[in-house]
């Protein structure tokens, strides 16, 4: 079968599953991240672990982990791998009203974990908002993205992230918001 540039499709562009039979085994590791950002009363909330329906972040914690398990079922031609490691962790940023959320997946295999690790950081993030949403309906989730791999083929990738300051003055220079304390 003739492949595209795309690795899902062949020749004809029809939808396939990726061979990786050929392919060493490497260890593979991949960091995504995410966040939520909510009024002032919800993460005061969330900070202090007095939601109605329990603490927040140990709940969105386990279905992270438990989504991004279930990754191949969700993502039509993702592999079944079995991953060695997976964590979600984060950090509460008081100032913007923003829970960051990063899922760490790994593997030894023939195939990346970018997609656990991008699915495990989501369903966090979906969680807390299930969660939450009685307090804040407003709550935003957003800059869910890779932020570094490695192992395999294409070796390493690490997102350019520019520093808490940068942001700063990027939000100062074009008006973006930066966060949702407005709520």
């Amino acid at each position: 079968m003739e492949e595209t540039g795309f690795t899902h499709f062949d020749g004809q562009g029809n939808a396939w599953m990726v061979d990786v039979g050929h392919k060493e085994d490497t260890l593979r590791e991949a960091v995504a991240r995410g966040s939520i950002f909510m009024s002032p009363e919800c993460f005061a909330m969330v900070r202090q672990g007095s939601m109605k329906k329990g603490d927040v972040l140990a709940v969105a914690r386990v279905a992270g982990i438990m989504g991004a398990k279930k990754t191949w079922e969700l993502i039509p031609l993702c592999h079944v791998l079995n991953l060695t490691k997976l964590s979600i962790t984060f950090e509460l940023c008081e100032e913007r009203c923003q829970v960051l959320a990063r899922c760490t997946a790994r593997t030894a295999g023939k195939t990346g974990v970018e997609m656990e690790a991008l699915t495990g950081v989501t369903v966090a993030l979906l969680t807390i908002y299930d969660m939450c949403k009685a307090v804040d309906k407003r709550m935003e989730m957003g800059e869910i993205c890779l932020e570094k791999k490695s192992g395999g083929k294409s070796g390493q990738f690490f997102r350019d992230m520019p520093a808490p300051e940068e942001e700063e003055k990027e939000s100062e220079s074009t008006g973006k918001r930066a966060g949702r304390n407005d709520l």
